[in-house]
């Protein structure tokens, strides 16, 4: 089972205390999921379609917890590509569901279809959560923190996808995006504190915790990572100047000889070619007295100086030659 369906197997348990945040979250299922319908008499009845058992279960109870009534529930096999099963909720016509629709922000007063959110859908923070919930068992998912940071809901209408954004920002810790694909609107977080905080809104605690175990877990990873490979290019920049130290100072001994250098650059001299692979701070504790490594390293760009000046004069020496 992947993390997107623990979490909303999580959410589908989860019930608010108050009927407005049922009303709330009902809303938000039944715009995302649901699907109205006008037979030849006029009667409207509507079907609320999920993948999930458990979402479907608890939009039966949404319905029957706020309005008295019982939906009928079908499962079907879908025939073409992975044959997933098909929950539908049929709520059929019955005296009062215009009603029912304009409550849950389907309708408008007039009638009409309403594009975004009824306002009083979300004035309350704890109705916002409960929408939001709905929102994501409806046509969210979010990515398996093992993977790259992903959460989204899907929509088909802008206006919905622009009014949803808003809802989402009204929450300070978040900051939701809009991306059209092909004929839908994704909205969707990417940063991970803020899929925390969404999970953390809707209540799926479980899913939160085990969220930020693996996201601790890939932080760990990423920094010891890091500190390897900066540990593997602070190597690899001394063994090169190490290189460097010794072929100045052989340059240095094959021309003028290392005699002729001062004694303590003779004896950080003698000590690279005997260490080539001890760091600055080893040869210093090895000099009598003991030298810091800004010191060696000083001792060194002496020695570089000298065969650099060595190097310029052998043409020269070559000519009288």
């Amino acid at each position: 089972m992947s993390f997107s369906t623990e979490t909303k197997h999580e959410l589908a348990r989860v019930f608010p205390g108050k009927k407005c945040c049922w009303l709330a979250e009902l809303a938000a299922l039944v715009r995302l999921d649901g699907t109205m319908y006008i037979d030849e008499n006029q009667q409207v009845s509507l079907v609320v379609t999920t993948e999930s058992s458990p979402v479907a279960r608890k939009i039966f109870s949404l319905f029957k917890g706020l309005y008295q009534i019982e939906p009928k529930i079908r499962m079907q096999r879908q025939k073409r590509f992975k044959k997933k099963i098909i929950y539908s909720v049929y709520v059929n016509s019955f005296p009062g569901i215009d009603k029912v629709l304009k409550e849950l922000g389907i309708l408008s007063r007039d009638g009409e279809i309403l594009p975004g959110i009824k306002k009083s859908l979300v004035r309350t923070k704890c109705c916002r959560r409960s929408y939001l919930r709905g929102v994501f068992l409806a046509a969210g998912s979010v990515n398996n923190p093992d993977s790259n940071y992903h959460l989204e809901v899907i929509t088909n209408h802008k206006r919905y996808a622009q009014t949803l954004v808003k809802v989402i920002d009204r929450f300070p810790e978040m900051s939701a995006k809009i991306s059209p694909r092909k004929n839908q609107y994704i909205v969707y977080l990417k940063e991970s504190e803020q899929i925390a905080a969404f999970l953390n809104i809707m209540g799926a605690h479980r899913a939160l915790l085990e969220f930020e175990n693996i996201r601790i877990m890939k932080d760990m990873r990423n920094k010891v990572n890091r500190l390897v490979n900066c540990d593997t290019a602070n190597l690899k920049k001394a063994v090169n100047a190490s290189l460097r130290q010794i072929e100045q100072i052989k340059l240095i001994e094959q021309t003028i000889g290392l005699n002729k250098l001062p004694l303590r650059l003779q004896e950080v001299a003698y000590l690279r070619l005997e260490n080539p692979d001890s760091s600055l701070r080893e040869l210093g504790e090895m000099l009598d007295p003991p030298v810091g490594k800004s010191g060696v390293n000083h001792r060194f760009r002496k020695i570089e100086a000298i065969a650099e000046k060595v190097n310029l004069e052998i043409p020269e020496l070559n000519k009288k030659i």
